[in-house]
């Protein structure tokens, strides 16, 4: 059996000290901004045979407002239509302080703008899920979202921008 460092332990050939761990908190979640609308009750709330199209964006932001503190808001907006007829629409920016330490400077945009985000939906999922059932509808239930491709076809987004040349007439 062969040893790699000649024998000694640790302690002996001077092993760097234990770094401390990647730190995620969350300080707070709230809602930043909310409106639903019913615009055509109680019209639309007449039982419907078919199924309502609907319509949902889903945005992430984020803003610095310490070294390690940052302001993460999901942007979740969708409209319910059916037969020509608005039935419902909701705008929530439901936002979360998190404070991130001891992260690697190369990981830190795809943690706030993945972990983060995951973080705050559930929340933001039940938000949007009672506004539409005190409404007069059946809860809609948001399917869970992948802010892993999310980040992904924003990165490709932004560098196909950037590769773009800028041209003016």
């Amino acid at each position: 059996m062969t040893s790699t460092n000649g024998g000694q332990s640790g302690a002996e050939t001077g092993a760097q000290p234990q770094q401390t761990p990647p730190q995620l908190n969350v300080m707070g979640q709230y809602i930043k901004d909310f409106s639903f609308e019913n615009p055509n009750a109680p019209r639309s709330l007449a039982p419907n045979q078919t199924q309502p199209a609907i319509n949902i964006q889903i945005n992430v932001g984020v803003g610095q407002s310490a070294p390690t503190d940052y302001e993460v808001t999901l942007k979740l907006e969708g409209k319910a239509e059916s037969a020509g007829l608005m039935l419902f629409a909701f705008d929530l920016t439901f936002a979360g302080m998190f404070r991130i330490q001891n992260v690697p400077a190369e990981h830190l945009h795809a943690l706030v703008m993945i972990e983060c985000p995951r973080l705050l939906f559930p929340f933001a999922r039940e938000i949007i899920a009672t506004a539409v059932r005190n409404g007069g509808f059946a809860p809609l239930l948001l399917d869970p979202v992948d802010f892993v491709a999310l980040y992904q076809q924003r990165l490709a987004a932004e560098q196909a921008n950037a590769a773009s040349p800028t041209t003016t007439a």
